[in-house]
C-alpha cells in the first residue's frame, strides 16, 4: 500500500476509533431527532390551545362581529358595570376583557375601546381583534361613501394573476422559494460539513504537531502527501458519520411521529414558522388539486443533476476549506491561537448562506445569484440553491455550471498549493505565534 494510502487509513481508524467520535454519532440523531419532535409536538399544543376573551359592549355597534374562530372564542357580558366585568375576567381566568363604551358614533367607540389583560396581551388575541375592528371600521367608511355591504364584499375579494410559460404550462406560486430551500439545504449541509470536519483536520494536525510525532512521521513520508492523506482520512470518516446520522435520524423521526401521532405540516402552518427572516415563505398549497401540481413540479426537479452536483460541490469544496484548515493547524501551536485565523475562513460560507437565500429567492438569474454561484469561495453553496431550476432553459445556463466547476477546481488546486507551503514550513515552527505577514513569507519559500 502507498504511503499515502497508509496515512488515510490511519486518519480514518483513528477518528473512528475515538470515544467522543463514537458517542456523537449515536447520540447526535437521538439529539437532533429529540429536537425536531418537541418542536412539533409544542407546536400541537400550542395550535390547540383556544384563547377566551371576555366582551363588554356597551356601544350601539359591533353586535354580532365577535364570532369564536379556531384559536379565539369570545365570551359577552351583558348589564353589568366594568369593574365587576374585570373581577368576573380575572376570576374566571380569561386572557382578556374588551370593553366598547358607549359612543355618538362607530369611529368614537373604537377610538375609546379597550383591551384589559393581566400581561402583555398575546400577538394572536390582539391581532384578532384588531382585524375585527379594521373590517368593521371600513365597511361603515364605504357605506358613507354610498358603498353597500354586497359590494364591499365584491371589492374586497382577493385577486391572483395567473402566470404560465410561453408553453402554455401553468406556474405555480412559490415554487421558486420552494427549490431554492431545497437547494439550500444540500448547500447548508456542505457548510457544517467543512466548519466541522475541516475543525478535525486542523485539531489533528495540532495534536500530532505539539506532541513532536510530525517530526517523526515527516522523515518517511513528504509534507503534502501528510496534509492530503490527514484531509482525505477525516474527509472519509465525517462521510461515515453523516450516513449513519441521516439513517438512524430518519428511522427515529418516523418511529417518533407515528408513536406521538404529530403532523409535521403543522409546522409549516404556523403563522409564526412562515414569517422567518429569510424573508417570505413558500405558500402552503390549500387543496389536493394543489398538492398535486406542487408535487409534480417537486417530481420535475432534477434529483439526479442535483445529486450529482451535490458531490462534485461537496468534495471541491471541503478540500479547499480543509487544506486551509491543514496550514492553519501547521502554522500554530495550539487552538488558541486559530481564532484569528477562523473567521476569515467561515465568512464567504456564512455570507454564501445569508447572500444565497436573499438572491437566489428574488432573482435566481441575477447578477448576484450568478456572480456568488461562480465565485469559487461561495459557489458550493449559492450554486446548489440554483441547481433545483435545472440546467438550460429556465434554469443554469450549461456554461455557467461548467465555469463553476472550473473555477472551483482551479482554486482548490491553487489553494492546496498555496497550504502545502505553509503546512511545509509550518509544520515544524515551535513556540510562536504566526502573523499574516509570517505566513506570506513562507508562501515564497
Amino acid at each position: 500500500m502507498s504511503k499515502l494510502g497508509l496515512i488515510i487509513k490511519r486518519e480514518y481508524l483513528a477518528k473512528v476509533r475515538n470515544k467522543s467520535f463514537v458517542v456523537m454519532t449515536f447520540l447526535s440523531p437521538i439529539l437532533m431527532v429529540g429536537m425536531i419532535v418537541l418542536i412539533a409536538y409544542l407546536t400541537k399544543i400550542n395550535d390547540s390551545e383556544t384563547h377566551i376573551v371576555s366582551v363588554l359592549n356597551e356601544s350601539a355597534y359591533f353586535h354580532g362581529d365577535f364570532l369564536p374562530g379556531a384559536s379565539v372564542s369570545f365570551i359577552e357580558f351583558k348589564d353589568i358595570a366594568l369593574p365587576q366585568a374585570k373581577d368576573s375576567t380575572v376570576s374566571l381566568s380569561y386572557d382578556g376583557l374588551l370593553h366598547i363604551p358607549a359612543s355618538a358614533d362607530l369611529e368614537s367607540a373604537s377610538q375609546a375601546a379597550f383591551l384589559y389583560t393581566k400581561d402583555n396581551p398575546v400577538s394572536e388575541v390582539l391581532n384578532r381583534l384588531e382585524d375585527i375592528f379594521e373590517d368593521r371600521l371600513r365597511k361603515n367608511r364605504l357605506s358613507h361613501l354610498g358603498v353597500s355591504n354586497e359590494e364591499f364584499s365584491t371589492i374586497e375579494k382577493g385577486y391572483e394573476l395567473q402566470t404560465a410559460t410561453f408553453d402554455g404550462e401553468r406556474n405555480l406560486k412559490g415554487i421558486n422559494e420552494l427549490k431554492a430551500f431545497i437547494g439550500g439545504g444540500f448547500g447548508y449541509l456542505i457548510m457544517m460539513f467543512i466548519i466541522i470536519y475541516g475543525g478535525f483536520v486542523m485539531r489533528s494536525v495540532i495534536e500530532e504537531k505539539t506532541s513532536r510525532i510530525i517530526e517523526v512521521i515527516i522523515s518517511s513520508v513528504k509534507p503534502f502527501q501528510l496534509m492530503l492523506g490527514k484531509i482525505i482520512g477525516n474527509s472519509l470518516a465525517g462521510v461515515t458519520q453523516f450516513a449513519i446520522w441521516i439513517f438512524s435520524a430518519s428511522i427515529l423521526l418516523f418511529i417518533s411521529l407515528l408513536l406521538l401521532d404529530i403532523d409535521m405540516a403543522a409546522l409549516g402552518a404556523n403563522p409564526a414558522m412562515q414569517s422567518g427572516t429569510m424573508g417570505a415563505m413558500p405558500p402552503m398549497p390549500d387543496g389536493d388539486s394543489d398538492i398535486q401540481k406542487y408535487a409534480n413540479e417537486l417530481f420535475k426537479i432534477p434529483w439526479l443533476l442535483l445529486l450529482f452536483s451535490f458531490v462534485i460541490y461537496f468534495i471541491l469544496g471541503y478540500l479547499i476549506y480543509s487544506s486551509i484548515y491543514a496550514a492553519i493547524g501547521a502554522a500554530v501551536d495550539n487552538e488558541t491561537d486559530t481564532q484569528q485565523f477562523i473567521f476569515p475562513i467561515i465568512l464567504p460560507l456564512m455570507l454564501a448562506i445569508y447572500v444565497g437565500f436573499f438572491s437566489v429567492f428574488s432573482n435566481p438569474h441575477g447578477p448576484i445569484a450568478v456572480g456568488f454561484s461562480l465565485f469559487p469561495l461561495t459557489s458550493p453553496i449559492v450554486m446548489l440553491m440554483r441547481l433545483p431550476g435545472g440546467v438550460g432553459e429556465g434554469g443554469v445556463p450549461l456554461w455557467q455550471l461548467v465555469l463553476s466547476i472550473v473555477l472551483l477546481l482551479l482554486t482548490f488546486l491553487a489553494i492546496v498549493w498555496l497550504a502545502a507551503k505553509i503546512y511545509r514550513v509550518g509544520i515544524l515552527m515551535y513556540g510562536k505565534k504566526p502573523t499574516y505577514k509570517e505566513l506570506y513569507k513562507w508562501l515564497k519559500y
